[in-house]
């Protein structure tokens, strides 16, 4: 798998309206953003400004939304359990369109016919951040004040999320038709937005936040068991429970807030280490990250080559190639 990624970095990092060899992109790396000849000049700005920060955001994303699932299916012992099942992304994309709607961040600027972006994105930033974390806390207040079962706990974020998403729509049908554009825009989840600022705070939240739950893979084993045998090992399972899954729900708030909505990573990437390696948190976890990366990259080259020069976001090319994905490993499962 890090030989995929390396091999899968190369040929993004190359592919574009101005297309580079693998030799090329080595070269250009090598030299840094700045070098005299003005040919290598173009491939190092190509390089360096503008793939090379899309590809880290899509290995940095990648791997958060891909932790994040496997914890979040780990701790609830649900296979259905993901950030967006669990109405995390939902509520970012209620933080964003709150955004853009009621305080007119939504204004649109673009340069070309594929780069539009959101003209202020630090109010939209910020209230999607506070979206998907705010309904991470409620739903990790409901199970933990009504004592919730995990799967109790899963159908309560299914209903968070559709509660968000009608909030959603209901600002959207009162948005002008530029806020409207603003909003569905935001939802495609897009990594062309992400600079090097953006990358900066998603290689923090991953570095730090992450290593949680890497930290606690032997215990999410036990509670894999069941909460008496847990307890009887001396874990406090509500503890664990909860600041598991407060990680889980950073690392997918943050990622979501920056890129927007991008589904089905955090749930198929744990389903497809599942079956290379079992169940033991301690591969799964790691392995999972990984694979979230190789698959979120490889999504963002497809969207980029499948119909080029137009770039398709990748949060609808990881919805067009994950479902499938996903019924084909519940198809071979049968369980």
């Amino acid at each position: 798998m890090l030989l995929m990624l390396v091999v899968l970095a190369l040929v993004a990092l190359g592919t574009g309206s101005y297309q580079l060899t693998p030799g090329d992109v080595v070269h250009a790396l090598a030299l840094g953003p700045g070098p005299v000849d003005p040919e290598q000049q173009v491939a190092a700005q190509v390089v360096w400004g503008l793939r090379l920060p899309r590809v880290v955001a899509a290995l940095l994303a990648g791997a958060a939304l891909g932790l994040a699932g496997a914890v979040l299916q780990a701790l609830l012992r649900n296979p259905l359990a993901s950030p967006f099942t669990l109405g995390i992304s939902q509520g970012a994309a209620l933080g964003a369109t709150a955004a853009i709607v009621l305080f007119d961040a939504g204004a649109l600027h673009s340069v070309g016919r594929e780069a539009m972006s959101v003209q202020t994105p630090v109010p939209v930033v910020g209230l999607a951040l506070a979206g998907g974390l705010g309904s991470a806390a409620l739903i990790l207040l409901i199970g933990t004040l009504r004592g919730l079962t995990p799967e109790a706990v899963v159908l309560a974020g299914i209903a968070l999320g559709a509660f968000a998403s009608a909030a959603t729509m209901i600002l959207q049908y009162f948005a002008s038709d530029t806020q409207a554009a603003a909003t569905l825009f935001w939802t495609f989840g897009d990594l062309g937005r992400a600079g090097w600022r953006e990358t900066a705070w998603l290689a923090a939240a991953v570095l730090t936040i992450g290593l949680l739950p890497l930290a606690a893979a032997w215990r999410y084993n036990a509670l894999a068991w069941g909460d008496e045998l847990a307890r009887g090992l001396g874990i406090a399972v509500a503890r664990e429970r909860l600041l598991g899954a407060a990680s889980a729900a950073v690392l997918a708030a943050i990622t979501t807030a920056f890129l927007g909505v991008i589904g089905f990573i955090g749930l198929i990437a744990p389903h497809a280490v599942r079956l290379l390696v079992g169940a033991d948190q301690r591969t799964l976890l790691p392995l999972s990250a990984l694979a979230g990366a190789l698959l979120l990259l490889a999504a963002d080259t497809l969207g980029r080559v499948l119909i080029a020069p137009v770039m398709l976001p990748v949060g609808a090319v990881t919805a067009l190639v994950g479902a499938p994905l996903l019924l084909v490993l519940l198809l071979r499962q049968r369980r």
